[in-house]
């Protein structure tokens, strides 16, 4: 294995004072999502093989320094509660996220639950489309185990909703607020989910979320994206230096990717590339994450930038760097075509009038929300 010296001269891999442990507990999942079946790295991997004690000796090393938060990922992370009681045990300080298909929370102890600052549940949008993706009755039991858990948690429960088709609807992602704190939404890395139609459908439901968003001064309408797209408008500063001005994906700046070999990479859905691979648990040794600006993508000349600051590397990373035309035409500009749209759609409420009425607790939580830090923050 490359392993990388260090120096004290050299700039610290880890962008920032933050930073975030991604692990996987394992590869291996208990439902067959349609989006996944092609994948080569879902159940490429069990259990973890390396040990805390390496663990240890990896974080004395490269991250001493820095505040660690930790999320649990998969694969499906409570196939391995065993790991994640561990890890808790080990770090009592650090702070804790989990992100899961929600199936299997109930097999969660109270311990675990208590020290979890937030939990992010994957779905898909309603029970209709949800369901066409994960298995007949998925949602329902999902809802089921998030409202079985909530008098128990520590933190707050975020829907993290991948939106691919074209028929989600606004009642459907709105109605998501009975069962969660607050909703996530990741527009789908796809090349059949950008249609004409398609996009009219995504740009009328974004419209409603946002007019919905500024009905009221009052009270925080809480979707992750809209939240984030408002504080970097009227707070710019946030934008940047929660981030030292790198994209708000982190794959840039601060998140580990760790995966049960021990291996590390800036991104989960780019485990398969062994060139992106910047380090190692196992063999103890940590470079600057390979997804960084570059010349050849056209961010610092858009519009909406300034809100933006790049959204997906990987998506900038493979459409421009590597330059995959296809995937550029068919995805990344399509997104970047909504993004734009929605900064566009919350310009036309004026966001800065809104924060200068809205109560000192709203204001809060629009400028600091902590799941701001667990997620994206652009769509």
């Amino acid at each position: 294995m490359n392993a990388i010296p260090s120096s004290a001269t050299e700039a610290h891999p880890i962008i920032g004072s933050r930073v975030e442990l991604q692990l996987f507990t394992t590869l291996r999942c208990n439902l067959k999502c349609s989006y996944c079946s092609e994948s080569s790295v879902v159940n490429s991997q069990g259990k973890v093989n390396y040990s805390l004690d390496a663990l240890d000796k990896f974080i004395r090393t490269h991250l001493d320094e820095h505040e660690k938060v930790v999320t649990f990922y998969g694969g499906e992370p409570t196939l391995n509660v065993a790991f994640i009681d561990e890890v808790m045990q080990r770090y009592p300080n650090f702070r804790y996220q989990l992100q899961t298909n929600g199936t299997l929370l109930h097999r969660l102890p109270e311990a675990i639950l208590a020290k979890l600052s937030n939990v992010l549940v994957s779905v898909d949008g309603g029970e209709q489309i949800t369901d066409g993706y994960r298995g007949k009755g998925v949602y329902r039991r999902v809802l089921n185990r998030v409202e079985g858990i909530r008098g128990r948690l520590g933190g707050t429960l975020t829907a993290r909703v991948t939106w691919s088709s074209e028929e989600t609807s606004f009642d459907e992602l709105d109605a998501l607020r009975e069962s969660f704190d607050y909703i996530y939404w990741q527009f789908v890395q796809s090349d059949s989910a950008y249609s004409a139609e398609a996009m009219d459908k995504k740009r009328r439901v974004l419209s409603q979320l946002v007019d919905r968003f500024f009905a009221s001064h009052d009270t925080v309408y809480p979707f992750i994206p809209i939240m984030g797209v408002v504080r970097n408008k009227v707070l710019p500063s946030r934008a940047r230096e929660l981030y030292s001005g790198h994209s708000q994906c982190r794959a840039s700046t601060h998140i580990l990717n760790v995966l049960p070999d021990g291996s590390i990479f800036p991104c989960p859905d780019m485990t398969d590339d062994p060139a992106m691979q910047h380090g190692s648990v196992t063999d103890n040794w940590l470079k600057r994450s390979p997804l960084q600006p570059h010349p050849d993508m056209p961010c610092n000349d858009c519009s909406a930038y300034a809100f933006c600051r790049g959204n997906c590397m990987k998506n900038l990373h493979v459409a421009y760097v590597k330059g995959d035309e296809a995937y550029r035409r068919k995805v990344v500009e399509p997104v970047c075509e909504l993004v734009k749209f929605l900064g566009e759609e919350v310009d036309r409420h004026d966001p800065h009038a809104w924060y200068a009425k809205a109560p000192l607790a709203v204001r809060n939580v629009i400028a600091n929300c902590e799941v701001y830090e667990y997620v994206e923050v652009m769509p």
